[in-house]
C-alpha cells in the first residue's frame, strides 16, 4: 500500500524532583565526579539569582532506549470511517517529526474489539454499514491502514490484543487473536504485541476479574501462540500495562511477575496526574503535583527488581489528566510542565520508554488536534526530539535561595536536566551537551554555567505560549517566532537563537527551554 508521500526505512539530568537550590550546596553526581563548584560572584550579576550549572561529561549515568519518547492511539479513532484518515499526508508528516518511537495502538476500547478478516464487514454481513462494525470490530482493512500509517512514519507497531475473550474457567480464549495474528503475518507485518489495558479495571468493565497469575498465564499463551507463527517467534511482548500502582494494582503486578516476568521484554504501566473533572490551569504549576510520578517509579521498581532484576520498564500511557483531559486545559502551553518534566524524571530514572497517551483525537489529552493541527504538547516533543540523545548526564547546581522556615519544604521551580545532543542532529558535533530547563516561577532565573561548559557557545530555544491566551494558548513561539507547519508535507525549521560564549542564560518566568552547549567534546557523548 503506498504511503501518502515518500516513505523513509520502514536530558535529563539526574536531579531530585525537590530539590532546593542552597548558597553551600552541591548536587552530587551519582556516577563521576562530586567535586562542588565555587560561588563566587562574577561582575555586574546579583548574587541572590545566581545559579551555577555544571555537567558530569565523563560517563552518562542512565541509557535509554532510542525510542525513549513514543506514542500512543487509542482504539476509540476507529469508529470514523474505516482509518481512512491516516492515509492523510499531515498526518504522516506530524508522525514523521517524531520518529524513531514506538506506536501503540490501544486504550479502554482495547478488550471489546474483535478482529474478521474481511475487507468489507458491512457488505459480507448484510448489516447495518461500516461504522456499527469498526466501533467493535478490528477488520482487516483498518488493520491495513493502521499499519500502513505507522510505517510510512518511520514508527514501529505495538498491537494490543483482545484479554477480556474468556472461556468458562477464566482463561484467555485466544481464537481470534490467533486469527489476527495469521492475517498479520501473512502480510508480513513488523508487529510487537500486548494482551489487554489495564486489566485492575476489569471487574469495573465487564463485573469480571483476572487476578495477577491467571494473567501471567496468558501471557505465557500469547508467548507460546507468537512461536507457533514464523513471522512472530521473535516478536516483543510488552505487559501488564496496569493502572496507578496502588495496593490492590500492585498485589496483581507481583502476582504476574511471579509467573510471566521473564515472559515479557519490558513491563508496563499507565499514570495519569489529575482528574480531569475538577483540574485548574494552576494545577500544571504544582510542584507537589510534578512530584507524584515519583512515587510510583519507586513501587513498580521495587516490584520487578524483586522478580527480574534489571527487567526494562516502560510508561506506557501517560498524560496530564484522566476522564479523558480537559479542553482547554491539557492541550494548552500550561499542560507542557507537566510533560517536559515527565520525560525528564522518568529518563533520569531510567525508565527505558514513555508512550504519550495519544498522538491524536482522544478527548483532550493529545498532541494533534481534530484538524491534524500541532498543540503545544506537539512542538514540545518535537523539540525533544531533535535536541536529546538517549544518554543522560548528571548535573551539579550550586545557588543562592532564601532559608527554608522550620517545618516548610521549599520545592523546586526550577528544573534542570541533560543529555548528550541527539547523533541525528547534523547540526551539531558529537561531544555537544543540550539542557532542558522548565522554569515555574513568576520571576526570571539567570544561570551561569561552569567548570566544562564555560565560555561556550550556546544555541536556545525558548518555548513560549503564543497570542493573548497565556498558559490557556494552544499554540506557541520559539525565540519570538510563531510555530506552524509550512505545508502538509513540511514542518518549519526550529531555529535556534545564539548565545556568545560565557553569556548568562536568563530564563523567562513560566517557561520551558533548550539550550545546546556546543563543542563541548564530552567524552561520554562522543560515541553512540
Amino acid at each position: 500500500m503506498p504511503c501518502p508521500s515518500s516513505c523513509p526505512p520502514g536530558l535529563l539530568a539526574l536531579m531530585a524532583p525537590g530539590l532546593a537550590l542552597m548558597a553551600t550546596f552541591s548536587l552530587p553526581s551519582h556516577a563521576g565526579d562530586r567535586r562542588a563548584l565555587p560561588v563566587e560572584k562574577p561582575p555586574g550579576v546579583k548574587g541572590r539569582t545566581l545559579i551555577l550549572l555544571d555537567v558530569n561529561t565523563k560517563s552518562p549515568v542512565r541509557i535509554i532506549s532510542e525510542n525513549f519518547l513514543s506514542l500512543q492511539l487509542d482504539p476509540s479513532i476507529i469508529h470514523d470511517g474505516w482509518l481512512d484518515f491516516l492515509s492523510s499526508r499531515r498526518l504522516v508528516t506530524l508522525a514523521r517529526g517524531l520518529a524513531p518511537a514506538f506506536l501503540r495502538f490501544a486504550g479502554k476500547r482495547t478488550d471489546f474489539l474483535q478482529f474478521h478478516n474481511v475487507k468489507n464487514p458491512a457488505k459480507n454481513r448484510g448489516g447495518p454499514g461500516p461504522d456499527y462494525y469498526l466501533k467493535n470490530y478490528e477488520d482487516a482493512r483498518s488493520l491495513d491502514k493502521l499499519y500502513n500509517f505507522a510505517d510510512c512514519s518511520g514508527l514501529h507497531l505495538i498491537f494490543a490484543l483482545n484479554a477480556l475473550r474468556r472461556n468458562p474457567n477464566n482463561s484467555w480464549n485466544s481464537s481470534n487473536a490467533l486469527s489476527l495474528l495469521k492475517y498479520s503475518a501473512s502480510k508480513k507485518y513488523n508487529i510487537s504485541w500486548e494482551l489487554g489495558n489495564e486489566p485492575n479495571n476489569y471487574r469495573t468493565l465487564i463485573g469480571r476479574s483476572v487476578n495477577g497469575s491467571q494473567l501471567g498465564k496468558d501471557y505465557i499463551q500469547l508467548r507460546s501462540l507468537l512461536q507457533l507463527i514464523r513471522t512472530y517467534s521473535r516478536a516483543n511482548l510488552y505487559g501488564p500495562n496496569i493502572g496507578r500502582p496502588r495496593k490492590n494494582v500492585i498485589a496483581l503486578l507481583e502476582g504476574f511477575m511471579k509467573v510471566a516476568g521473564s515472559t515479557v521484554d519490558a513491563v508496563t504501566w499507565q499514570h495519569y496526574y489529575i482528574d480531569g473533572r475538577v483540574a485548574k490551569a494552576t494545577d500544571f504549576l504544582k510542584t507537589r503535583l510534578l512530584d507524584t510520578l515519583s512515587d510510583q517509579i519507586r513501587k513498580i521498581q521495587k516490584v520487578v527488581n524483586t522478580y527480574t532484576p534489571g527487567k526494562k520498564i516502560w510508561l506506557e500511557g501517560v498524560g496530564a489528566t484522566s476522564a479523558g483531559g480537559m479542553n482547554n486545559l491539557s492541550n494548552s502551553y500550561a499542560a507542557g510542565f507537566l510533560w517536559l518534566n515527565t520525560l525528564g524524571l522518568l529518563a533520569s530514572q531510567g525508565i527505558d520508554v514513555v508512550v504519550r497517551h495519544s498522538f491524536l483525537d482522544h478527548s483532550h489529552n493529545h498532541l494533534v488536534d481534530q484538524n491534524f493541527n500541532p498543540l503545544p504538547d506537539y512542538w514540545l516533543s518535537l523539540l525533544y526530539k531533535r535536541l536529546i540523545g538517549p544518554k543522560v548526564l548528571a548535573i551539579h547546581v550550586a545557588g543562592l535561595q532564601r532559608k527554608p522556615r522550620p517545618g516548610r519544604v521549599i520545592r523546586d521551580k526550577l528544573r534542570i536536566y541533560a543529555h548528550c545532543t541527539s547523533y541525528h542532529n547534523h547540526n551539531y558535533v558529537r561531544g555537544s551537551i543540550t539542557l532542558y530547563i522548565i522554569n515555574l516561577h513568576r520571576s526570571r532565573k539567570k544561570i551561569k554555567l561552569a567548570g566544562t561548559l564555560r565560555d561556550k557557545i550556546v544555541h536556545q530555544y525558548l518555548l513560549q505560549p503564543y497570542g493573548k491566551d497565556g498558559l490557556h494558548s494552544k499554540s506557541v513561539q520559539l525565540n519570538g517566532q510563531p510555530l506552524a507547519m509550512v505545508d502538509d508535507g513540511t514542518l518549519p525549521e526550529l531555529k535556534p537563537r545564539p548565545l556568545r560564549a560565557g553569556r548568562t542564560l536568563v530564563i523567562p518566568p513560566l517557561t520551558m527551554s533548550f539550550y545546546v552547549v556546543k563543542n563541548v567534546n564530552a567524552l561520554a557523548c562522543r560515541y553512540r
